[in-house]
């Protein structure tokens, strides 16, 4: 492979004109949900579609998202879809697609559940209306055929502890005690997971083996515990695995046992491996994740810095079978984030993508919305040089965006990828409060 350009500029303007006139040649103009047929034919072989999005605030990505996972679900067997989210604030999506007892009415109170910053990832009319399609799919199917909706994310160490210590104490009164033990270790912090990691600096007595116990015994009791929905107890076990791993991953926040990113990204591996267990041997799932987390690490420059990837892993284990990786990227537009973490949201401007980027060369294109399957694509041609692709995170500065360019073979990182070259931004309930409906650009008739 190339030695990777941290710039990601283009040699000269000959190479330029190679890499549009690749994309002229390979790659499908994708003017509406139709136009994706292509893709779904292929999608539909998979035991699991991981679908990305350059930045966690952009409308089309969520829309076209839900777009390929409805069509998956609806008519090739797909089980569930896992999100980069949290899984209590999930499992209450959750529960309302599938009417499980005391669930929230209806999607727009679904949406309360996601108060965690960055509470616009989730809590949007865009995934609004993909939880009423969900719901109204679900109505009427068997309880062991519905399609379920899951977070896959480490973070709600004490939303996940309370979780377990409520679950214990309707199931096992005397297991809700010993929970409560782990449960105190963690008051001295105030709920406040940064503020335990930053308390391990000074006083190194971690939560780690009240966390480790309290896995063991849930692990261990759960079978033996009845359950009024089938997803019960599975629900209790991975509250008590994000407890787990939640305070590793603060640990290694503030320790250099190992890459904190690395602690994350191994327990959504973990958790998706474990929801493809839960559904059964013939399970197909779909991933919905930032293209950092669902792109092929190995692909990007994140190997020198010791970081590994939901995509690397899934491609290299043998445990959930045939995956494919679509990205998602845009050329300029609008975007939901923020200043700085924890901050206000904020509707920004993306602008154009960078010289010698791959949003520079999809932009000078023709059609300007596309869609590139990577096996069509000669392996020493101009598009397989790597160059840099642009991802934006919840926090972003469009004026200092140089940093936001992640050197990328783009056929090794993704089975297929879709460029949309102009985009809006995501609709934030808490933005557009007075809304009664999902907006009028949502473009598929779910």
């Amino acid at each position: 492979m190339t030695d990777m350009d941290q710039r990601g500029s283009f040699r000269g303007p000959t190479e330029a004109d190679r890499a549009v006139a690749a994309v002229n040649r390979h790659a499908h103009a994708v003017d509406g949900p139709r136009d994706l047929d292509v893709l779904v034919d292929r999608l539909a072989d998979a035991d699991c579609v991981l679908l990305g999005e350059s930045s966690h605030g952009t409308s089309e990505f969520y829309r076209w998202r839900a777009q390929l996972t409805a069509r998956l679900l609806r008519d090739y067997g797909f089980d569930f879809v896992a999100v980069e989210g949290d899984w209590t604030s999930c499992y209450e999506a959750n529960r309302f697609v599938k009417d499980y007892p005391d669930a929230a009415p209806d999607a727009r109170e679904t949406l309360s559940a996601f108060d965690r910053w960055p509470t616009w990832m989730w809590g949007n009319w865009e995934m609004e209306g993909f939880f009423r399609w969900l719901h109204t799919l679900n109505d009427g199917r068997p309880v062991d055929e519905q399609a379920g909706f899951y977070g896959l994310d480490v973070y709600g160490l004490y939303e996940s502890l309370e979780a377990v210590v409520d679950y214990l104490e309707e199931v096992d009164p005397e297991a809700a005690e010993e929970a409560r033990e782990a449960a105190r270790c963690f008051e001295p912090y105030g709920r406040d997971a940064q503020r335990y990691a930053r308390a391990l600096r000074t006083v190194p007595e971690s939560c780690q083996e009240e966390v480790i116990d309290l896995l063991l015994d849930v692990r261990e009791r759960a079978a033996t515990y009845g359950e009024a929905t089938p997803d019960d107890r599975f629900d209790a076990e991975q509250n008590a695995l994000v407890t787990h791993n939640a305070e590793a991953y603060y640990r290694a926040t503030v320790t250099a046992e190992e890459n904190s990113w690395n602690v994350r990204d191994r327990h959504m591996t973990e958790t998706l491996n474990r929801l493809f267990d839960h559904h059964g041997d013939d399970a197909k799932g779909i991933v919905w994740a930032h293209n950092t987390h669902v792109g092929d690490a190995r692909a990007t420059d994140m190997p020198q810095q010791d970081r590994i990837n939901i995509g690397q892993l899934v491609r290299e284990q043998e445990t959930i079978g045939d995956t494919y990786v679509v990205g998602f990227g845009t050329h300029r537009g609008e975007v939901i984030a923020a200043n700085s973490w924890g901050s206000e949201m904020r509707t920004k401007d993306v602008p154009p993508g960078r010289d010698g980027s791959y949003e520079h060369v999809f932009h000078h294109g023709d059609p300007e919305n596309v869609l590139l399957f990577s096996d069509d694509l000669p392996d020493d041609g101009p598009l397989a040089e790597p160059r840099g692709h642009r991802a934006i995170g919840v926090v972003y500065h469009p004026n200092h965006e140089a940093g936001n360019y992640v050197p990328t073979v783009l056929p090794d990182r993704y089975d297929a990828f879709i460029h949309v070259d102009e985009t809006g931004a995501l609709h934030p309930v808490e933005l557009h409060p007075d809304r009664e409906r999902i907006p009028e650009l949502y473009p598929h008739g779910l």
